[in-house]
């Protein structure tokens, strides 16, 4: 398993917060979800942040079978749709975009199951 992360660091202009979630919801999201490979797609809002680091209203999180499917996948038609319609999501936003790839750990301790808690996937 590989996972590409998407963290938008910064600020969304002050008043634009409800055009800035729509363009998501409506336009990107569904993108998103077909990436060619990508196995999952997780859209998370920022609700709070610790004190003295820069908020992060948009965390994103990609996940493929592996780092050569996620390659082809970035090179993909509708991943130069979404960069399109990203431009101009972050007409509305004040910051930055750092992406990262990640292994999630493996084996025995790496990942718990929490009795009662629900995995949401948007």
């Amino acid at each position: 398993m590989t996972v590409r992360y998407a963290f938008f660091e910064g600020n969304i202009h002050p008043g634009r917060e409800a055009e800035f979630r729509s363009i998501v919801h409506e336009r990107l999201i569904p993108l998103w979800t077909k990436f060619p490979g990508c196995q999952n797609v997780t859209v998370s809002f920022e609700v709070e942040h610790d004190e003295g680091v820069p908020s992060c209203p948009l965390v994103l999180s990609f996940h493929y079978p592996d780092l050569a499917t996620l390659r082809m996948s970035l090179q993909s038609e509708v991943r130069t749709v979404s960069r399109g319609v990203t431009a101009e999501l972050l007409k509305l936003f004040d910051g930055r975009v750092r992406h990262h790839i990640c292994e999630p750990a493996q084996g025995a301790g790496a990942q718990h199951a929490f009795e009662g808690v629900a995995k949401l996937a948007v």
